[in-house]
């Protein structure tokens, strides 16, 4: 009983909403300004592009295609490669296995490299340095021109 009071009463719905619907979709439609100069040429825009696209534009269906036995042999051949690849991966030994031993080669490696005097100078080395340029920079006083009296 319920069933069909709910099903009429969706179509009672959908005929209510139907004409609030179609206004929508009218207020959707394109509309040109007949008195702008513009007009003839966005009308006959409009007119030669209604139609597109066509089926006639889209490519067609691919031709001369491998057969599924060959795209089968094709993936069968990568997956014994990717196969081949992981037991030669397998193989190696890799010396990764220490964090703080990698850690302390790494440490003692770069510390081997000489740096740059301008790489170990400090924001405040840097800033004093900046300040000093433009102390030096300001303008000595102005000569006295009068003459003396």
């Amino acid at each position: 009983m319920n069933a069909q009071f709910c099903k009429k009463m969706g179509l009672v719905a959908a005929v209510a909403l139907l004409p609030s619907l179609t206004a929508c979709a009218a207020t959707f439609a394109p509309k040109v300004d007949q008195t702008s100069p513009l007009a003839p040429r966005i009308e006959a825009l409009i007119a030669a592009n209604r139609h597109y696209p066509s089926w006639s534009d889209f490519p067609a269906a691919p031709e001369a295609l491998p057969p599924a036995s060959l795209i089968a042999a094709n993936v069968a051949d990568l997956e014994g490669q990717g196969t081949a690849l992981s037991g030669q991966v397998a193989g190696i030994d890799w010396t990764l296995g220490d964090p703080e031993a990698l850690a302390a080669e790494t440490r003692e490696r770069v510390g081997a490299v000489p740096v740059s005097p301008d790489a170990i100078q400090t924001q405040a080395d840097i800033d004093a340095f900046a300040q000093s340029l433009r102390d030096r920079a300001k303008a000595p006083p102005p000569i006295d021109r009068r003459p003396p009296q």
